[in-house]
């Protein structure tokens, strides 16, 4: 069984920049994508970016594609999230997400089989 730690997070003014850390460990074969989600107050969970891990292809959303770039640790199986340019839309609980099953859903939470605990990312003006 594959579990996921999360660290990062915190409070921030607009403009500023996180990073968020996500590392797997248990049974931890290679996943077929590992990325972040995140949900805002009263707001369904919504894609951020994720890795495809076999190619290293890597997919944003449009409303962070040039501001938030996830990166790997090729000696262990994390992904990491530096968040620059932050907005007060980013405010939200952040989860890092583990697909074990191949598919092609990366931007839905249907495609992923594990969900870490969450962080929360606060944006104040």
């Amino acid at each position: 069984q594959v579990q996921l730690v999360e660290s990062g997070g915190g409070l921030v003014q607009t403009g500023g920049s996180l990073s968020l850390s996500c590392t797997a460990s248990g049974r931890t074969l290679s996943p077929i994508f590992m990325g972040w989600f995140r949900q805002a107050p009263g707001k369904a969970r919504e894609f951020v970016a994720t890795f495809a891990w076999g190619s290293g292809a890597t997919f944003y959303a449009d409303s962070v594609q040039g501001r938030f770039t996830i990166s790997r640790d090729g000696a262990k199986i994390a992904v990491y999230l530096q968040m620059n340019d932050l907005e007060l839309e980013d405010t939200a609980i952040y989860y890092c997400a583990f697909a074990g099953t191949p598919n092609y859903n990366y931007r839905l939470t249907g495609g992923y089989d594990v969900w870490g605990q969450g962080t929360q990312v606060t944006v104040a003006s």
